[in-house]
């Protein structure tokens, strides 16, 4: 599971060998606070995945890591099953929206909002 860690002025996403792995992806998400639109949680997190696979690897109601495309844009998605998970809306960034399965997740809202 990825790990989140807030700073002052931005949000780092540490992802695990393996999501790295399944993602195609080399190095971690970082996003500067004011991309941030909004953080939403949500217990079911596949209801909130838009568009295709591309590239990365998704088997539905157990797991999803990659990029997904979408008409305008692409999200990056972490999901684990069906558990909590948080929303991470985007603007002016490299993706529209991060999806992450968290045990943290009310944790990162009040992190949010204390810099905020």
């Amino acid at each position: 599971m990825a790990s989140l860690r807030v700073h002052p002025d931005r949000l780092e996403i540490h992802l695990t060998t393996a999501e790295k792995t399944l993602a195609l992806r080399r190095e971690d998400i970082v996003v500067p606070r004011e991309n941030i639109r909004s953080v939403t949680i949500t217990d079911d997190p596949w209801i909130w995945i838009r568009g295709i696979r591309s590239p990365g690897m998704g088997l539905p109601l157990v797991v999803a890591v990659g990029i997904w495309k979408f008409h305008g844009g692409k999200d990056f998605l972490a999901i684990k099953r069906k558990r909590q998970a948080v929303v991470i809306d985007l603007i002016d960034d490299e993706f529209s929206r991060v999806i992450l399965t968290t045990n943290h997740a009310p944790n990162l809202i009040a992190s949010l909002k204390l810099g905020g």
